[in-house]
């Protein structure tokens, strides 16, 4: 990434007023997803066998890593898996459930594992379900039975049985995706634009008759690589828009071909991304004269190299299927594609990292061992925690760098959110992989501020990975020398870099 035009050290300055900002961060930016697929429910969340799961089956040292993360949300129950899903084979008594063949990814379903369980373990970690609706291979009816079963309080078929299943209370499911990727010829139940569209238009006004107050999500592109990316939504939402809520992006990204440069620079197709969809919702917006405008529910987003998907999964239980192993600089990527989210918050206002445990995840297991932090668990746990407030809008300059993918890219990828009680919280990344990037802010509109905190996650060995035989090799580390004088934030980000720096104001 040597560039003849690029100073000795990179450079960035920033100039920020708590004046002026993106928008307020919904929590629901800080979700998770959980398929059935791989290992992610079977000996990741649940797996009754283990030495530390309770009386439900849920491992109760991944449960603390969850808490850790700091996940609001969750995604369930996939994924191209929810396109051949039978809820009803999920619920009830267990060792009366179905064994399925589950052609999505090739496997077999015990079922051991249903929407009960998964709602007992979002009352233990205190966090939202996201429901997803099999509008693949089912459609209206599904959706309006299942909403019966979940929310409503009882003295019907479907709410009594839930009771006498044992959930005397509703679910009380708030949020519903209206299918998944139905864009895709990969997906079951596959559908053009105009029929999905329709489809989508008839399950919310069924769903809306039983709940006005819902939030609803519709399939947009699956990726904005899609031959029918931004005419998908277009056109879909010409018949749905009033009904829905959001509209769902998913986005992959991975190192190709050693080019390191433009994979640190995958925000920039991020944001291109949202900017399209939020460009082609608010054109057909007036087109139909709503006076609504839709948000974008970026319920699929993460590194996820494809191209290591390994052997066929044989229509085993919880095979081993896509359970990359991040590095650094895969976890530096995680972070830049947060800071995005957060550069977007007035539109974006739920994300879900996919997936939570095993598959391509934050969390690691092994069956009957132990759990562990993957490098990319860090990023996250980060902007939960600090990423919650207003996101201030940014103005400032930095050097650049060539990339074979985006062209001319800037060192510094950086957003800065302020917290209810005046204090700020800079992530930032460095995207030059040999020099420290020296970073200026002017922060004189915070009054007399200080550097409570610089956190930084680098490695000298860019490659260096968690794993289960060294689970602590990748980890955060403060830094010295970050200081803030006269209103003036300096700072030195390390090569390859996501930091946190955390600024006290009065």
């Amino acid at each position: 990434m040597q560039d003849s035009a690029t100073p000795e050290q990179p450079t960035a300055s920033l100039t920020l007023d708590p004046a002026f900002s993106v928008g307020e961060v919904n929590p629901r930016l800080f979700g998770s997803f959980v398929e059935h697929m791989g290992r992610c429910v079977y000996t990741g969340i649940y797996e009754p066998d283990h030495p530390t799961a309770d009386a439900d089956g849920l491992r109760t040292d991944v449960l603390a890593l969850i808490r850790e993360l700091g996940v609001t949300m969750v995604r369930y129950p996939g994924g191209n898996f929810v396109s051949g899903y039978n809820w009803e084979d999920g619920v009830g008594p267990v060792e009366e459930r179905p064994r399925r063949l589950e052609p999505a990814w090739k496997s077999t379903e015990t079922n051991q594992f249903g929407l009960s369980e998964f709602m007992n373990f979002t009352r233990k970690t205190g966090i939202e379900p996201m429901m997803a609706l099999n509008l693949g291979t089912r459609g209206v009816d599904d959706a309006r039975r299942l909403l019966e079963y979940t929310n409503h309080p009882g003295g019907t078929e479907l709410s009594d049985l839930r009771r006498r299943h044992g959930d005397e209370e509703p679910f009380d499911i708030r949020l519903w995706c209206l299918g998944n990727e139905l864009d895709g010829p990969w997906q079951m139940g596959h559908k053009s634009a105009e029929e999905y569209g329709r489809l989508a238009n008839e399950t919310a006004n069924v769903m809306r008759l039983i709940d006005p107050d819902l939030r609803l999500v519709a399939c947009g592109s699956s990726s904005s690589a899609m031959s029918t990316f931004a005419s998908w939504e277009a056109t879909m939402l010409e018949h749905c828009y009033d009904r829905v809520d959001y509209v769902s992006c998913h986005a992959y990204y991975h190192e190709r071909d050693g080019d390191v440069g433009s994979f640190l620079a995958s925000a920039v197709d991020m944001e291109h991304f949202i900017e399209s969809v939020v460009a082609t919702a608010d054109h057909v917006r007036a087109r139909v004269r709503s006076s609504k405008r839709l948000e974008i529910s970026f319920d699929e987003w993460n590194v996820w190299y494809q191209s290591r998907e390994g052997e066929d999964p044989g229509w085993r239980v919880a095979p081993r299927v896509i359970e990359d192993v991040y590095s650094v600089t895969d976890a530096v990527v995680v972070g830049s594609l947060l800071i995005t989210l957060l550069r977007h918050c007035d539109r974006v206002t739920a994300a879900c990292l996919a997936q939570l445990v095993n598959v391509i995840a934050p969390i690691m297991t092994e069956p009957g061992g132990p759990a562990w932090r993957q490098a990319s668990f860090f990023p996250f746990a980060d902007a939960a925690r600090h990423g919650r407030g207003r996101v201030l809008r940014l103005a400032g300059t930095s050097t650049t760098y060539e990339t074979a993918k985006f062209g001319e890219v800037d060192h510094l990828h950086a957003t800065a959110v302020e917290a209810e009680d005046g204090g700020l919280t800079v992530f930032a990344v460095n995207r030059d992989t040999e020099k420290p990037l020296r970073l200026t802010a002017d922060l004189r509109g915070l009054g007399k501020a200080r550097v409570l905190e610089h956190r930084v996650l680098a490695d000298e060995d860019r490659h260096a990975t968690n794993t289960l035989e060294n689970q602590e090799r990748v980890a955060p580390r403060q830094v010295s020398g970050t200081s803030c004088q006269d209103g003036t934030l300096t700072a030195e980000l390390p090569p390859l870099s996501w930091n946190v720096i955390r600024v006290a104001a009065n």
